[in-house]
């Protein structure tokens, strides 16, 4: 691959991943994906896919003297991204819209829009590490030399195809190396701060959101203990995650936390922090990176949360695209929704959706 278009989130990072690649003689230009443009949801502020990245990562690419793309993928956004987080809110579940969104948009559609234009792949500007391994004549990934920025946990979705086409420059880089090449280039976003919470929701405020997109206003509930007893109301289920202690307003004779949610009678239930621990969970719409399936138990570390500490586990094959996972020691807060990605050494073995988790 020697034309390459770079998907430029206007952030330094992605910025930097194009300079890189062009001072490796690589042809370059830079493509960025139009997501949404409602000025009430994130065009403003430290947020992914604002009016202002697609601004600056114009401006990267007139510095870098590189053509620069805007490609049009609100529609597709809406359907694969936020109407999943929405239907997955609704059911109770705690999506991570970045996940779904590294799955169906940002890798695929940058591709396919490249190859439109004649390029032979894409790069971003993920902290990983890509590698083709001989033996199995599969593309692996690999954690980043900079630990405390390793992005593999969000890319555990990426098929083989899209590994083949696609490059990762930072992988051996810390950010301030990266800040320092953005600065000393003269980039507009060299000191830029990172995006933050989900891209197209405005503060945090889920219920308007929601309210907004579909029309659904969150029913009152009870808040109950594991037994069935009754604590008080609460506000409908998508107020609250597995593990929230602040803000359910209730006073008891010890420290309540969120233990699970039920949308089919919109009770949250409430117990102490040692009913949060699970050794046991499943998982679905997996993805295998450094093997084609699973067909035998398997021994890895796995975590359930992106900055969360690997644990030792073993995964097990359930039903096609479904797996269990069983952790040598419980695991607090294990939440429906979010993902559960486990590794070998440094290198990503895969991951999935939890959709259950127990004891």
């Amino acid at each position: 691959m020697r034309k390459i278009i770079t998907a430029m989130s206007g952030g330094v990072d992605s910025s930097v991943a194009a300079l890189i690649l062009q001072n490796e003689g690589y042809t370059v230009a830079g493509g960025t994906l139009r997501l949404f443009d409602r000025p009430e949801s994130g065009q403003h502020g430290k947020k992914c896919g604002s009016l202002k990245d697609i601004s600056d990562a114009k401006s990267v690419c007139e510095r870098l003297g590189i053509e620069h793309y805007v490609f049009d993928y609100r529609e597709k956004f809406k359907k694969e991204v936020i109407d999943r987080f929405c239907e997955g809110y609704i059911k109770g579940e705690t999506p991570n819209p970045c996940l779904e969104c590294n799955r169906y948009i940002k890798f695929k559609g940058m591709l396919e829009e490249g190859e439109k234009l004649g390029f032979d792949g894409t790069a971003t500007g993920h902290y990983v590490r890509r590698e083709y391994d001989k033996g199995s004549g599969r593309y692996l990934l690999r954690k980043a030399s900079d630990t405390t920025k390793d992005q593999t946990y969000v890319l555990y979705s990426l098929t083989q195809d899209i590994l083949s086409k696609t490059l990762f420059p930072l992988g051996d880089l810390s950010k301030s190396e990266i800040r320092k090449l953005a600065e000393e280039q003269g980039l507009v976003n060299a000191n830029k701060a990172e995006s933050q919470d989900i891209c197209f929701v405005p503060d945090g405020d889920y219920s308007s959101f929601l309210k907004r997109e579909t029309g659904y206003i969150p029913k009152l509930g009870d808040f109950v203990l594991a037994d069935g007893t009754f604590v008080s109301k609460n506000k409908g289920i998508i107020h609250y995650t597995v593990g929230q202690r602040k803000g359910l307003g209730i006073a008891w004779e010890h420290p309540l936390y969120v233990i699970s949610k039920n949308p089919e009678n919109n009770c949250v239930v409430l117990g102490k922090n040692e009913d949060l621990f699970s050794k046991y969970l499943e998982a679905e719409d997996v993805n295998f990176i450094a093997v084609d399936k699973l067909t035998a138990p398997m021994t890895v570390t796995a975590k359930t949360r992106y900055s969360q500490k690997e644990a030792k586990a073993v995964v097990y094959p359930l039903a096609e695209n479904k797996i269990a996972v069983e952790f040598s020691e419980a695991q607090r807060a294990v939440t429906p929704g979010q993902a559960v990605v486990f590794y070998k050494d440094d290198y990503l073995v895969g991951g999935g959706k939890i959709v259950a988790a127990k004891l």
